[in-house]
C-alpha cells in the first residue's frame, strides 16, 4: 500500500519548492469556477495627498467576474463620479485627484466584491487616510534656567501626524545633539538630562519631525539652556522622570514589539536595570536600547505578560518603577477556510477557526450576503466555526465568507464550493527532466485536477510495478518524493491519475548526478604586510555540469584591484595590505548545487607607534611615564621598550632605559641628578619593532653630588721610574652637575706615607714620575663636582714601571724520555730580581748536528714559553740521535732577562725513515737488478736492510713470502733463480738497532725467453724488414698512379676490388705469432694491477717525511702535557730554511723498464 504523507513543517527544505506547485485544489482555469479575490489594497490604506489613489482589487474565475465597490457601506457607483474608474478587467479603482480634488474628499471604508454565475468573493474593508504633515503651532519659548547638577526635561510635543512623525534633535548646524545615559532622547520625543553640566549651555535645542510619507520634516523653534554653577554641586539619588509613580499599566497586541521605558534624575548620573518579577527575560528576543533606559521585546505573546521592573540606582541610592504589561491579541488563524471542490452527491465541510484576546466571535456569509439572510441550501448546515455539506449538487456552488472579529480587529476569508464533475488531468508538462544531486531528496511532480479527486499511483520504467515502499513518500499534491536519491534513481517516472470518471497518466525524466565537492579548501593564512596570499580551492563535479567559481570577502565582492587575482582553482593577492584582512570565501555554483568553503586571512605587521606619552608625578629621582599602545596589527604587542636623550649633554643620541611588558602602559622610571630627560617608546610584537614614539615633553632634573666614581681604575707604570694612573670617565648623566672632575690620589704601599692628591677635570688619565721600579702603590679616584664630592672611592692596587730581569735561572737540567721527547728542569729566580710581573720561563733549544752523519747544520733556534712561576717543561718533537743545546730565560711585562748558561744533551737512535728509492732494472729470464739509496733521515747507526718479496699470479692472488737481509753498506742487489714471464712485489726497509723503519714497495716481470727479448729490442734495425716495409711502400705508388691515370681516360680499373680479391700478405695484420710485439700482449698482462701498486715511471719511490712536528705539542696550538712533567709550554720557533742531507739520485728508465711499465 502507498504511503501518502502531508508536507511536514519540519521539511523546511522542501517547503519552498512544494508551494509552488499546482495544489490538487487549484481549479484550472479552462473550468468553471467561483471568483477568487488574489490582490487588494492593505485594511489601513494611508495615501499620499499629492498622488492619486489607487485602491486595488484583482480577482479570478470562470467566467470571468464582474467588480462593483461599496463606500462606508452603500453602494459606490462609479460611473456618477468622473473623478474614478476602474481599470479594464480589473476591480482596481483609481482616484484622480490632479484636478483641484483633495484627497480627504475620498477617505472611507471601502469593500470590492467580485461576482460571476458561481458566487461571489469580497475583499476586506479598506479604509482610505491620506496622510498628514501638519506644522507646529507658533509658540514663545522662554529660556531655561538650570543650576548644575539639576534635571531638565525638553519637550518636543509634535504635531499629531498620519503616520506618527520620527522625532530627532539638532543644532542649527544640523548636527545630531550627542546623547549618553545622562542625556537621551524619551520614545515621546522628549529630551531628558538626568543632570546638568555646564558645557549643556546652548541656544540652539531642537526638535525635528520627519514625516516619511510626505518626506517632510518639521521644525521647531530652538530652545535655549543657561547653566548656572553653585559650588558645591549637590549630589542626588535617583528620581525618575519617565514614567511618573510608581506603577504603571501598559497593553500591547501579540506578535508586535512591546516597548518599556524608565529615564531618572540624579548626579552621578544613575544606571538602569531591568527585571521580570517572578520569571525571566525571553531570551533572543529582549534587547536594551537608549543607553539601556528602554527595554524592547519583539514578537510578544501571551506568555509575556506580567510585571516589568526598572531600577534605578547610584551611589547615594535607588528607586523603582512596576509596568503591568498585558499582551491582548487581535484575531488570528488556527484553521483558514479553503476551498472546496466537489462533485456532484460528494459530502464536504468548511472550517473557519480563529483565536484571539478576548475570543472573537464566528460569522458566516454567503456571496457577501449573510449566510441567515442568504437564500437557502437544503445541502448545508451551519454549525459554529463549521459548514457541513452532504450530497451537493451543482447549484450549491458558492462563495463562503468567513469573519473572526474583536476589539482589537477581524480577519475576513473567502472559500468557495465549486461542485465539478470532470475525469482526471494531469497538469505537469510531459516528459519533463528533473536533476538532481546524489544523496540529496529528488521531488518529482504530478499536478492534478478532477473531480471526483483523483488517486494518484507512480511506476517507474515503462513497464515498471507500482512504486511503494519506505523510500519513497507520496505528498497529497502528487509529488512524488525520493528522500535519498542515488545514481541508480536515474530512469522514467509514470504519474497515474484515476477517478470514477477516467484515467490518464505522465511520463518524467529524473537524472541524479555527482555533487560537487571542494576537494582542497582554502586555509587559513597569516600573512605579514606587503607579502604575496594565495587561497586554493580545487574542485571536483559531475562532468554534464558547468560549475561557476565565485570569490567572496567578507560576504561581498572581491574589491575592484588590479592585486587580486582569480585563476582557475586559486585567489592570488600581490602585496596585502591591512584592509585585505578578512574572510575569503570560494563559493561553487552549478544548476543543481552550490558549495561553500571559507578561510580566514590575519594580517600581521608591526604594531603601530604608541600614543599620548604623558609624564607625571614627577620628582627629583623618578617620574611616571604612561602612554597609549598603537595599533596591534593583528599581532599582540609583548613588550614595550622605553629610551631616554639627554638634550644636555648627548642630544639627539638615544638610550635604552627599560622595557616592560605588552600588557603594561605605565612605568616608574628612575631618573638621575642635571639631566634634560625625553622619554620614547618602542611597541614590540612577533613582527618586529614599532617606529619610535614621538618624543615625551622633557624634564630638567635639578644637580646632586655624583652617585658613583670612575670605574676601571688601574695603576701601570710605562717606564721604570713612572707610575701611570687610568680609569674610565664618567657619562654626562653620571655627573650628577656642572664642573665634573676627579681627584686622584696614590700612595706607596706597605710604607708609611701620606696620600698625595691632585684634582684634574676632562682627562683619563695621571702619570706620577719618579717612583722607584715596580713597588706597589695604592691608588683612588673620586668624581666630584660644583655641588661636592662623590662617595669615598674603594682602593686599588698598581705598580710602577716595569725593568728586566736581572738574574738568569739556575741548575738547568735535562732528562732525555726518548729519542723524540725531553724533560728540562730549572731553578726559579729571587722574586726581587724579576723586578716586575713574572710572565713566566722561555727555553731557547737548537740542534747541534746529527750524530749519525757527523755534520753540522744550520742552526734553527726554537723557543717555549712556559707560563707563570713553572720550573720545568718538555721538549718535544727532538730528532733521533742528535746533539742538542738549551738555555733558559726568565720572562717579566718589560722583557727576558739573561740566558743561563747552555745545556748540551743528546737524543738516543731511533728506527729510520724509509729508503729514499727503489730501482728495479735489467730483468732477465730468472733475474731482477734492485737498487736503492740509503734513508734521508737513519736516525741512527744502520745495520742492515730488509727485502721481502713474493710472486703475484694471473689472480692477483700473492704467492709466499721471501725475507732476505743485507748489510747496511750494499746500495743494490741481483736476485737470481727467478721464475720467468712471472710479476713479483718488493718490499724494502732500513734497520737500526732500535728497530725496523717504514718501508717502499715496486713491483717487476721477469721476461719470457733470451729470443724474443732480442727480437724485442732488434727487429727495427734488421734490414730485410726495412727492405719489405720500402718494397709495400714503392707497389701503392704504382697502384695509385695507374689508377689516376686509367681514370682520366674515362676508362675504369677496379683497384678496390681486385685489391680485396688478391690482398698483399705483406699489407695484412701480423699474427701474433711473427715475433714483433706480440709476447707483450696476454690477458696476464693486460690485467690491471691492485688500486696503489703502481709506482712512477722512474721506478723511485718518493721519501717520506718522517719529522716530528711541535704543533702537536706547543700551548696555543693543539697538544699540551699536564703537571706530571709533560710539556706546557709553547712552540714560538721561527723555522729556518737548511740544506738537504744526503743524495737522491733518479735514474731515467732503459726501454726495458719503459716496457715492463707499459705492460
Amino acid at each position: 500500500m502507498m504511503k501518502k504523507k502531508s508536507i511536514s513543517a519540519s521539511k523546511a527544505s522542501l517547503i519552498f519548492f512544494l508551494c509552488q506547485m499546482i495544489s490538487a485544489l487549484d481549479v484550472p482555469l479552462d473550468l468553471s469556477q467561483p471568483p477568487t479575490i488574489t490582490q487588494q489594497s492593505p485594511k489601513d490604506y494611508i495615501v499620499d495627498p499629492r498622488e492619486n489613489i489607487v485602491i486595488q482589487c484583482e480577482a479570478k474565475g470562470k467566467p470571468p467576474p464582474s467588480f462593483s465597490w461599496t463606500r462606508n457601506g452603500t453602494h459606490f457607483d462609479i460611473d456618477k463620479d468622473a473623478q474614478v474608474t476602474m481599470k479594464p478587467n480589473s476591480g482596481t479603482l483609481v482616484v484622480n485627484i490632479m484636478n483641484g480634488v483633495k484627497a480627504e474628499a475620498y477617505e472611507g471604508v471601502y469593500q470590492c466584491t467580485a461576482r460571476n454565475e458561481r458566487g461571489a468573493a469580497i475583499s476586506n474593508n479598506i479604509v482610505i487616510r491620506p496622510s498628514r504633515s501638519p506644522l507646529w503651532t507658533k509658540e514663545k519659548l522662554e529660556p531655561n534656567h538650570v543650576r548644575e547638577g539639576d534635571s531638565l526635561v525638553l519637550n518636543c510635543r509634535p504635531p499629531v501626524g498620519l503616520p506618527p512623525p520620527i522625532i530627532f534633535w539638532m543644532d542649527n548646524a544640523f548636527q545630531r545633539l550627542p546623547q549618553s545615559e545622562r542625556v537621551s532622547q524619551g520614545l515621546n520625543g522628549d529630551l531628558y538630562f538626568s543632570n546638568v553640566q555646564p558645557e549643556d549651555t546652548r541656544e540652539d535645542y531642537i526638535c525635528y519631525a520627519r514625516f516619511n510619507h510626505t518626506q517632510t520634516i518639521q521644525q521647531k523653534q530652538p530652545i535655549s539652556v543657561k547653566v548656572f554653577s553653585t559650588k558645591p554641586v549637590t549630589e542626588r539619588p535617583p528620581v525618575l522622570l519617565t514614567p511618573t509613580g510608581s506603577t504603571s499599566n501598559k497593553v500591547e497586541l501579540r506578535g508586535n514589539v512591546l516597548l518599556l521605558e524608565c529615564i531618572a534624575a540624579g548626579l552621578p548620573t544613575p544606571v538602569i536595570r531591568w527585571i521580570k518579577e517572578g520569571g525571566e527575560l525571553p531570551a533572543n528576543r529582549t534587547f536594551f536600547e537608549n543607553f539601556k533606559k528602554t527595554l524592547k521585546i519583539i514578537d510578544v505573546s501571551e506568555a509575556d505578560s506580567g510585571n516589568y521592573k526598572c531600577i534605578a540606582r547610584n551611589i547615594l541610592g535607588s528607586t523603582h518603577h512596576v509596568i503591568s504589561v498585558t499582551v491582548k491579541a487581535s484575531p488570528y488563524w488556527i484553521t483558514a477556510p479553503r476551498n472546496l471542490v466537489l462533485s456532484p452527491g460528494e459530502d464536504g465541510t468548511l472550517i473557519c477557526r480563529a483565536n484571539g484576546n478576548p475570543k472573537p466571535s464566528i460569522s458566516w456569509l454567503t456571496n457577501g450576503v449573510p449566510i441567515a439572510i442568504a437564500p437557502e441550501d437544503p445541502s448545508r448546515k451551519v454549525d459554529g466555526d463549521t459548514i457541513i455539506f452532504s450530497a451537493v449538487q451543482e447549484r450549491s456552488s458558492a462563495v463562503y465568507q468567513c469573519n473572526a472579529s474583536n476589539e482589537y480587529g477581524y480577519l475576513l476569508a473567502n472559500a468557495f464550493v465549486n461542485v465539478l464533475a470532470e475525469p482526471p488531468r494531469i497538469l505537469t508538462p510531459a516528459n519533463k527532466l528533473y536533476q538532481v544531486i546524489a544523496d540529496s531528496p529528488a521531488l518529482i511532480d504530478c499536478a492534478y485536477f478532477g473531480s471526483p479527486k483523483p488517486e494518484i499511483e507512480w511506476f517507474k520504467g515503462v513497464k515498471g510495478s507500482i512504486l511503494r515502499g519506505n523510500e519513497y513518500v507520496f505528498h497529497d499534491n502528487g509529488t512524488l518524493e525520493i528522500p535519498v536519491a542515488q545514481k541508480d534513481s536515474t530512469g522514467t517516472y509514470t504519474c497515474v491519475a484515476r477517478n470514477k470518471l477516467g484515467k490518464t497518466q505522465n511520463e518524467v525524466q529524473l537524472e541524479v548526478k555527482d555533487p560537487t565537492m571542494i576537494i582542497k579548501q582554502p586555509e587559513y593564512k597569516v600573512i605579514q604586510r606587503s607579502s604575496q596570499a594565495s587561497f586554493e580551492c580545487i574542485i571536483k563535479h559531475d562532468p554534464t555540469l558547468i560549475p561557476t567559481v565565485i570569490w567572496l570577502k567578507d560576504n561581498n565582492e572581491l574589491p575592484d584591484d588590479e592585486r587580486f587575482l582569480v585563476g582557475k582553482d586559486n585567489l592570488t593577492i600581490m602585496n596585502v595590505t591591512d584592509k585585505d584582512d578578512g574572510t575569503y570565501t570560494c563559493i561553487v555554483n552549478t544548476t543543481l548545487d552550490s558549495v561553500s568553503a571559507s578561510a580566514v586571512l590575519t594580517v600581521v605587521a608591526r604594531p603601530n607607534p604608541p600614543l599620548d606619552l604623558e609624564l607625571t608625578g614627577q620628582l627629583e629621582r623618578s617620574i611616571e611615564l604612561s602612554w597609549v599602545p598603537g595599533e596591534e596589527n593583528n599581532s599582540p604587542i609583548t613588550n614595550f621598550v622605553i629610551e631616554y636623550e639627554d638634550g644636555l649633554h648627548e642630544p639627539g643620541v638615544w638610550h635604552y632605559q627599560t622595557e616592560v611588558p605588552g600588557s603594561q602602559t605605565t612605568v616608574q622610571l628612575k631618573l638621575s641628578p642635571y639631566v634634560n630627560y625625553s622619554f620614547r617608546v618602542i611597541a614590540v610584537n612577533e613582527i618586529g619593532r614599532s617606529q619610535p614614539s614621538e618624543p615625551s615633553e622633557q624634564y630638567l632634573t635639578k644637580s646632586a653630588n655624583p652617585d658613583e666614581n670612575p670605574s676601571n681604575v688601574q695603576g701601570i707604570g710605562s717606564e721604570p721610574d713612572n707610575l701611570v694612573i687610568t680609569w674610565e670617565s664618567l657619562k654626562g648623566f653620571q655627573s650628577n652637575g656642572p664642573g665634573l672632575q676627579y681627584k686622584v690620589s696614590w700612595r706607596q704601599k706597605d710604607v708609611d706615607d701620606e696620600w698625595t692628591s691632585v684634582v684634574v677635570a676632562n682627562v683619563s688619565k695621571y702619570i706620577v714620575s719618579g717612583t722607584p721600579t715596580f713597588v706597589p702603590y695604592e691608588i683612588k679616584v673620586q668624581a666630584l663636582n660644583d655641588l661636592g664630592y662623590a662617595p669615598e672611592p674603594s682602593e686599588v692596587i698598581g705598580h710602577s714601571g716595569e725593568d728586566l730581569p736581572m738574574v738568569a735561572p739556575g741548575n738547568v737540567q735535562v732528562h732525555v724520555i726518548n729519542s723524540t721527547l725531553a724533560k728540562v728542569h730549572w731553578d726559579p729566580v729571587p722574586l726581587k730580581s724579576v723586578r716586575g710581573h713574572l710572565q713566566g720561563y722561555k727555553v731557547y733549544y737548537w740542534k747541534v748536528q746529527s750524530l749519525s752523519k757527523r755534520t753540522k747544520r744550520h742552526v734553527e733556534k726554537k723557543i717555549l714559553t712556559f707560563r707563570g712561576n713553572k720550573t720545568f717543561g718538555m721538549l718535544p718533537g727532538l730528532e733521533p740521535y742528535s746533539s742538542y743545546k738549551l738555555n733558559v730565560r726568565v720572562v717579566n711585562g718589560k722583557g727576558e732577562g739573561p740566558a743561563s748558561p747552555d745545556k748540551m744533551f743528546k737524543t738516543p737512535e731511533g728506527v729510520p725513515s724509509s729508503p729514499s728509492f727503489l730501482k728495479i732494472t735489467n730483468p732477465t729470464l730468472d733475474s731482477l737488478t734492485l737498487e736503492w739509496g740509503s734513508p734521508t733521515h737513519p736516525n741512527g747507526v744502520l745495520t742492515s736492510y730488509i727485502l721481502k718479496f713474493q710472486p703475484i699470479n694471473n689472480t692477483h692472488e700473492l704467492g709466499p713470502l721471501v725475507e732476505i737481509r743485507i748489510p747496511a753498506n750494499e746500495s743494490s742487489l741481483i736476485l737470481k733463480n727467478l721464475n720467468y714471464s712471472t710479476r713479483y712485489k718488493f718490499y724494502f726497509n732500513a734497520q737500526t738497532s732500535v728497530g725496523s723503519g717504514s718501508q717502499i714497495t715496486e713491483e717487476a716481470v721477469t721476461i719470457m725467453d733470451e729470443a724474443m727479448a732480442s727480437r724485442q729490442v732488434d727487429i727495427a734495425t734488421q734490414g730485410w724488414f726495412i727492405g719489405l716495409m720500402c718494397a709495400v711502400a714503392l707497389l701503392i705508388l704504382i697502384l695509385l698512379i695507374v689508377c689516376f691515370i686509367r681514370r682520366n681516360k674515362g676508362g675504369k680499373y677496379p683497384v678496390k676490388e681486385k685489391e680485396d680479391a688478391h690482398a698483399d700478405p705483406e699489407i695484412q695484420p701480423m699474427k701474433e705469432d711473427d715475433g714483433t710485439f706480440g709476447e707483450y700482449s696476454d690477458a696476464e698482462d693486460h690485467k690491471p694491477l691492485k688500486k696503489g701498486s703502481r709506482t712512477p715511471s722512474d721506478r723511485t719511490v718518493k721519501k717520506e717525511d718522517s719529522d716530528d712536528s711541535l704543533v702537536d705539542y706547543g700551548e696555543g696550538v693543539n697538544g699540551q702535557f699536564n703537571e706530571d712533567g709533560s710539556f706546557i709550554g709553547q712552540y714560538s720557533g721561527k723555522k729556518e730554511k737548511e740544506p738537504a742531507e744526503g743524495n737522491e739520485s733518479s735514474e731515467a728508465p732503459s726501454p726495458v723498464n719503459a716496457m715492463n711499465s707499459f705492460v
